[in-house]
């Protein structure tokens, strides 16, 4: 009886602590928006928007660094309460799951080899062109649909992606801006991003289906970070770089949703 009793008393304890928090599931490899700090802490531009939707609901946020194929599931067996992992809003995605209101606006783009021809997307189209991209990606999918006359190379890594580029094996690699600028900045000698987008993509959080209350508070969250220029300053925070390098080839930068 009393060892009944004492699981009793420890699972209503476990309910109360979780009803206490909000988990949030993300995968932390992606910066500026998720990844491990110098001290060991997840930090970034989606752990402050976690931070924030926390703070609205009145409730402690614990992150849980889980590997990007996993982040699914855990939303959908309730061991997070959320997704914020730069998680692109597709149609496929909102079979199995909700999302927010988005909160940024990206796409594909290209890093070219320094001394490659490739000035534009219409440039990839020339017979004869070395496409990398990665293995189950949606820039293998667009390339594949799009540039029938490229010979495409799919890797199932990011640096192997990346190192075709800088070693000239390839004219460009199709990813996302963001991927494409840091690997730009990393790769500056020998690399060039061309940022206007291929095709747009939006990021939102992700949430279990059919929970509208709180689907209602994160979009009123989302909403106040845009108007009261809460995501302007993350930028400056984390993002100075990127958003130049968008602002010197004329694009709108990925929190302009408008």
């Amino acid at each position: 009886m009393l060892r009944h009793l004492a699981l009793s008393l420890l699972l209503t304890l476990c309910a109360c602590s979780r009803s206490d928090k909000l988990i949030i599931g993300t995968d932390a490899t992606y910066p500026p928006f998720e990844f491990v700090d110098a001290q060991g802490q997840i930090s970034g531009v989606d752990i402050e928007v976690g931070r924030e939707i926390g703070k609205a609901l009145g409730k402690e946020v614990e992150f849980r660094n889980i590997n990007f194929d996993g982040l699914i599931t855990a939303l959908r067996t309730g061991s997070v309460d959320l997704v914020l992992s730069s998680m692109t809003a597709t149609p496929e995605r909102r079979k199995s799951i909700d999302f927010s209101e988005p909160y940024v606006k990206t796409g594909l783009a290209i890093l070219a080899s320094k001394n490659s021809t490739v000035q534009s997307a219409a440039d990839l189209k020339t017979p004869g062109r070395k496409i990398v991209v990665r293995l189950g990606t949606t820039g293998e999918s667009w390339a594949r649909e799009n540039l029938k006359e490229a010979k495409i190379i799919a890797l199932d890594a990011d640096v192997s992606c990346v190192l075709e580029v800088v070693n000239a094996s390839v004219d460009a690699w199709i990813y996302d801006q963001l991927s494409i600028m840091n690997y730009q900045k990393k790769y500056s000698d020998k690399t060039r991003a061309l940022l206007a987008p291929l095709r747009e993509e939006v990021w939102a959080v992700g949430l279990k289906q059919g929970n509208e209350e709180l689907k209602a508070k994160v979009n009123e969250v989302v909403s106040r970070m845009q108007s009261d220029g809460s995501f302007t300053r993350l930028a400056e925070r984390f993002m100075r770089t990127e958003k130049a390098m968008m602002n010197a080839q004329g694009l709108p930068f990925v929190f302009e949703l408008k």
